[in-house]
């Protein structure tokens, strides 16, 4: 969500690269980042990727299913969920979307072009151009951490959640308010940590809505 450039330190001399490079899904993949115009909405962060590797473990069906990235950045994620047979809606907001579409065309095959749907989404806002509770799977990577967005990003993952939709967050706990974020959600999704890699300290959570009480 943040489009801010953040001050130059030395321990973030990877993400100032202007692109990155992966192999998922069989594919090579080459990202590119604009750290200087950008910030951290250019840039690849450890929990992208360790979001696509738990995605190629297979433990979630991806084959056919409607699927929506939010804050999507550098496209990473919804590119790797597309290569893996999902249809896509990558979304993040208006002034990084020229960015991301040109990674996006850039890292999905002929063939597979139509399956990728780069769109704006301001969490909170708008909601009502996505279909309510219309997408089987929502993905995350590294998506909480302004506390200030919280209750617009829990408000947008119950409008697109339906009561079979599988949530998908990967993230590093920075900071309390980030486990405060996963407590609000706890309130209106079941939720429960499903992978987990050490060496970036990255956690994969996966979360579903809970039944709406119908108290006599």
């Amino acid at each position: 969500m943040a489009l801010v450039p953040y001050v130059e330190l030395p321990a973030l001399s990877k993400l100032q690269k202007s692109s990155a490079q992966f192999n998922f899904a069989k594919h090579d993949l080459r990202l590119a980042q604009d750290w200087k115009k950008l910030g951290v909405a250019a840039v690849v962060w450890d929990a992208a990727v360790v979001m696509c590797m738990y995605l190629e473990l297979g433990q979630v069906e991806l084959k056919g299913k409607v699927t929506i990235e939010l804050g999507a950045g550098t496209g990473l994620v919804g590119i790797v969920a597309a290569l893996l047979g999902a249809r896509v809606t990558i979304t993040d907001r208006q002034p990084a979307l020229d960015f991301l579409s040109t990674n996006v065309r850039a890292n999905l095959p002929t063939h597979l072009q139509e399956s990728a749907v780069v769109s704006e989404l301001s969490w909170g806002e708008g909601l009502d151009r996505y279909p309510a509770g219309g997408f089987d799977l929502v993905l995350g990577a590294d998506i909480i951490y302004m506390e200030d967005t919280f209750v617009a990003l829990l408000q947008t993952l119950e409008h697109l959640s339906s009561d079979t939709t599988v949530v998908l967050l990967a993230c590093k706990i920075r900071y309390e308010r980030d486990n405060k974020f996963l407590g609000m959600m706890k309130q209106r999704f079941t939720v429960e940590e499903v992978y987990y890699d050490k060496e970036r300290d990255i956690h994969v959570y996966k979360a579903w809505k809970q039944p709406l009480r119908r108290d006599l």
